[in-house]
């Protein structure tokens, strides 16, 4: 079903799934020794989607399923989420060392960073997500017995609504510097959204805040029946073994600004790091480019911004 505007899901339908895979690829990159996420598994397990459990735990491979030459399937993604995570968990790390001692995790899911990093004795960690998918993952792991490594306050609202107010009722301090995260985010929200969502950070950040982004591609000039048929013929297999769920309908396509660029106008400064570079840095290979130049993951950039206006 297509997204609109007021839908709503859980960690195992729609949107909310694209959560549970991740955590699936992290549990496998995991599992190979790429990353270090013990709560990855658990939590795959704990949503319960058969086919994400059976790839997370090594009972169905990449090979089973995924379409031959395909440059969009499971095969690509242990590796670039391990190398995103490792994205991030450094992002996070040196906004520690910087002395930042607030961190927003924006749309969460499976996340588990509060309780798996080394965080500053005073670091307070807030997460921010659909009430469903907080509920959940909190349950989960105090199922498991997890316990935080910061102080973490969940803020349980989607981010369509009022966030902020809810973030500043969490006891969020807009005076100091803030550590903001938006990963895996952006391609499924509109382009406006993704230019609010913005704005709306940056009102809400001190100078010296940071974020980390992972900036999709626009995707204005490609051909999106082509793309969708062509994800859907890479996902043929998927349906086979029981996982029907079109990925095609769950981003929004349109002309979306480049986060760098968008951010620059409003004091921030900016370093990109493609995909490709990102891989490579930390010895993973390379993607391969799709044939018919319609977007992979390779059209993928992070960035880590610094804010420090000129004027407030």
């Amino acid at each position: 079903m297509a997204r609109t505007n007021d839908d709503t899901w859980d960690l195992a339908t729609s949107v909310g799934t694209t959560a549970t895979m991740v955590a699936a690829a992290r549990a496998i990159a995991t599992a190979d020794g790429a990353i270090d996420d013990p709560f990855a598994e658990p939590l795959v397990r704990a949503v319960g989607v058969d086919f994400l459990t059976r790839w997370a735990t090594g009972e169905l491979t990449a090979a089973d399923v995924d379409a031959e030459g395909t440059t969009w399937g499971l095969a690509q993604m242990p590796a670039a989420m391990a190398a995103r995570t490792r994205y991030f968990d450094g992002f996070f790390a040196d906004a520690a060392a910087a002395g930042i001692r607030q961190a927003v995790i924006l749309a969460s899911g499976l996340d588990a960073r509060a309780y798996r990093l080394d965080w500053p004795a005073d670091m307070t960690v807030f997460e921010i997500d659909q009430p469903t998918v907080i509920e959940f993952k909190m349950g989960t792991l105090a199922g498991l017995g997890a316990e935080p490594r910061a102080e973490l306050r969940t803020v349980a609202i989607d981010l369509r609504e009022d966030w902020p107010t809810a973030l500043k009722a969490a006891g969020f301090d807009t005076a100091e510097p803030t550590a903001w995260i938006a990963e895996g985010l952006y391609g499924y929200l509109p382009p406006e959204a993704q230019d609010r969502l913005l704005d709306t950070v940056t009102a809400l950040s001190a100078p010296g805040s940071r974020l980390g982004s992972e900036a999709v591609p626009n995707t204005a000039a490609f051909d999106a029946d082509e793309a969708r048929d062509r994800m859907r013929e890479s996902t043929a297999k998927w349906r086979e073994h029981g996982f029907d769920l079109d990925f095609s309908e769950l981003t929004f396509t349109g002309e979306r600004h480049d986060v760098g660029e968008y951010l620059a106008a409003r004091g921030w400064t900016s370093v990109g790091t493609p995909m490709g570079e990102l891989l490579a840095g930390h010895g993973f290979e390379a993607i391969p480019e799709a044939e018919d130049d319609q977007p992979t993951m390779n059209g993928v950039t992070y960035y880590t911004s610094t804010f420090s206006p000129t004027e407030r």
